[in-house]
């Protein structure tokens, strides 16, 4: 696509198209902050991890967990921030402390640092962030702060923030656990995503301008229910357009009845799964409803029953790809926020940072990417 630096969502696609290169300067950043043993020092073994985000940051903290428990073998949750400040006692409650991971990309999201400076503060737990951004709020109260400083964004919506913030904590987990063959793969990643993103704008854009939907619906299981959560929100920031998600297998049960040719529902395909998410792929389709597919390597049912199908072909083992998984989020919502008119890179409502007042802080809340 052909833009100016004034041309709206020009930033937006230039930061998406840049997750590969940006990849790998974090990725290299951490190995130079000798990152891995600054945890290890710090933070004493857990059995009980909580990683803390609100709006973008808490769907990456969706797929964080379930990526952290996979590679230490350590329970892991995810909570907004909102839900441990209003509701403690129902996040706090059992034998042993959590130790908490707060995710926010400015460091200055103020729901996080409430939440940081409660468990700093009140409770006495020490806390890990990760952040793109230097000298903030947060990382002044956290006990120690991982920075991704490559991946902040001039646009207003998160996008390779949020693979690179993820990419970071699956380094750090992997690392801690001594997953030596991951965090190789890890480093490979940069190379073989960025050939799995060439040409991939043009032909979301292409479908975009021949189609138009009334819904979006993104289905994913175990750790791309975070990704299917984030393509949502992505189509919904940057087009203002009705998007929902849910477990693949959960949309059968009620959800389906939205099923038209008017919504587009995409799957991301995940490898343990794939024969039961295909199932519900194939009923969908059936069913008269658009689909589009996102997996690493399709069958010959798959497609057949996709409409639109991005097939990644990477090496990397399956944790390890969950962040492609949300290029084609990304540019879905992008590219329909420019046919409709918008301009992604500055979404309707919506601020780089959410700050609460006075008046918000002693109840009310907002959301958005942060």
């Amino acid at each position: 696509m052909a833009s100016t630096a004034q041309s709206p969502g020009a930033l937006a696609l230039a930061e998406i198209l840049s997750q590969p290169q940006c990849w790998a300067e974090c990725l290299q950043a951490l190995d130079k902050a000798g990152s891995i043993e600054q945890v290890r020092k710090k933070f004493t073994a857990r059995e009980d991890w909580l990683f803390i985000g609100c709006g973008s940051s808490f769907y990456i903290a969706l797929a964080a967990a379930a990526s952290w428990t996979a590679l230490t073998g350590s329970k892991a949750r995810a909570i907004p921030a909102s839900e441990l400040l209003l509701f403690p006692q129902l996040i706090l409650t059992g034998s042993s402390r959590p130790q908490p991971v707060l995710i926010s990309r400015s460091g200055q999201t103020s729901e996080v640092l409430r939440a940081a400076e409660y468990l700093e503060k009140k409770l006495n737990i020490r806390t890990l962030a990760i952040s793109c951004a230097s000298d903030q709020p947060l990382e002044k109260i956290s006990s120690l702060t991982v920075h991704v400083l490559p991946a902040d964004e001039k646009s207003t919506v998160m996008t390779r923030s949020f693979t690179s913030m993820l990419l970071g904590l699956e380094f750090l987990a992997a690392g801690i656990a001594g997953r030596t063959a991951f965090l190789e793969s890890l480093r490979r990643l940069p190379a073989s995503a960025q050939k799995a993103l060439g040409g991939l704008d043009a032909r979301i854009q292409e479908f975009v301008t021949a189609r138009k939907f009334a819904d979006y619906v993104f289905l994913g299981q175990g750790p791309f229910y975070g990704i299917a959560c984030e393509s949502m929100l992505k189509v919904k920031e940057m087009s203002c357009s009705y998007a929902q998600c849910f477990h693949t297998l959960e949309f059968r049960h009620g959800p389906k009845a939205i099923v038209s040719p008017e919504t587009l529902v995409t799957f991301l395909l995940s490898e343990r799964a794939y024969e039961a998410e295909r199932e519900v792929l194939e009923e969908i389709k059936g069913l008269g409803g658009t689909t589009l597919a996102v997996a690493n390597a399709a069958d010959a049912a798959t497609r057949r029953a996709a409409d639109f199908l991005v097939e990644l072909g990477l090496e990397e083992p399956e944790y390890a790809r969950l962040a492609p998984y949300l290029f084609a989020g990304q540019l879905l919502g992008l590219f329909t926020g420019l046919s409709k008119g918008h301009d992604p890179d500055r979404p309707r409502n919506l601020s780089r940072v959410i700050i609460l007042g006075e008046k918000d802080q002693q109840g009310s809340s907002s959301s958005a990417s942060v």
